[in-house]
């Protein structure tokens, strides 16, 4: 039976991060629904464990957690890569995304990575995180962080080349 209190603070808790959360999970995915899917069952996940949390202070860090490790275990599963669509795109005319740009590019070579490379990239690039705090999140070592990161940099340079154009704050994706 859950207290009150715990009630209160779990709610408050989702209405202050959810939003911050939610890019993680878009991040670690590059889908919307299923960034939405993910961060749904992280939080109840966190809300079962609510009572049993030592410091609720901590909560964001171990409920990012649970986005990274939820992802991760997702992608391993054999139906993750089957992508439903209505219709086949045409091959007529202009290629539309010469418009868009080194951005999606950035992304989609980004979506290649293998997992736990992604979760590296993303807690300390994109959510700005320490070594120390991605390590601490992706459940590994500082080093396995460093050379997921390297490895992972290395891999986007040969597709893309060592310097692709910084992307202009238009292009920049925020869910």
């Amino acid at each position: 039976m859950r207290h009150q209190s715990d009630v209160v603070a779990y709610s408050e808790f989702v209405r202050a991060r959810s939003a911050s959360l939610f890019r993680t999970a878009y991040l670690m995915t590059g889908d919307y629904q299923l960034a939405q899917d993910l961060l749904q069952e992280s939080l109840i996940r966190v809300y079962g464990a609510w009572p049993r949390l030592r410091a609720v202070e901590n909560a964001e860090a171990y409920t990012r957690r649970i986005i990274v490790t939820t992802s991760i275990s997702w992608r391993r599963r054999r139906s993750f890569h089957e992508r439903p669509t209505g219709a086949l795109p045409e091959a007529v005319g202009a290629d539309e995304t010469d418009r868009i740009g080194v951005c999606e590019e950035l992304w989609a070579e980004l979506y290649r990575l293998p997992p736990r490379q992604r979760a590296a990239l993303v807690l300390r690039f994109c959510e700005d995180l320490s070594e120390a705090e991605t390590a601490e999140l992706m459940g590994c070592s500082v080093g396995t962080v460093k050379r997921q990161v390297f490895v992972a940099l290395g891999k986007m340079r040969d597709h893309l080349g060592n310097d692709p154009a910084p992307p202009s704050d238009e292009q920049v994706v925020t869910p």
